[in-house]
């Protein structure tokens, strides 16, 4: 079975955490708040396409990411995406963990949309098919 999200816009890249990791306001990491303000981001649209929605079962993610330019570079993108995704899907009750053992893998393409900046986000549970990303879903 699938299961999937689209988080509207799109999420800092890696630079842009690594530069507020860096830097303390009153005291504690900015970086943490851009982690969390950004980690209710993307809870909000995985409660609001899979409710309550709990997988069992091992999964493998595909990420859709839908740039409105190609400034940034492709890792920059995707790694902090992939952390702040993962811990909300752990946040949200959707998978138990974010290890090994719920998570089998990850894959990711790119694309430009200049209109409509988004993520989708695809969740394969094991045995689907043959973990081909259906389009239709």
């Amino acid at each position: 079975m699938q299961h999937r999200f689209v988080i509207k816009g799109k999420l800092p890249g890696l630079n842009d955490y690594l530069k507020a990791e860096r830097s303390f306001h009153r005291g504690h990491s900015c970086g943490n708040d851009m982690k969390q303000e950004y980690q209710m981001l993307v809870s909000n649209a995985i409660r609001a396409s899979l409710k309550r929605q709990a997988i069992k079962s091992p999964i493998t993610i595909h990420y859709s990411f839908y740039e409105p330019n190609r400034r940034r570079d492709l890792d920059n993108i995707a790694a902090v995406a992939h952390k702040f995704i993962q811990d909300a899907l752990v946040k949200c009750r959707v998978i138990e963990n974010d290890g090994w053992q719920y998570i089998k893998g990850f894959s990711d393409e790119f694309h430009v949309d200049k209109h409509n900046p988004r993520i989708e986000v695809t969740l394969i549970e094991a045995g689907d098919k043959d973990g081909r990303v259906d389009k239709a879903t």
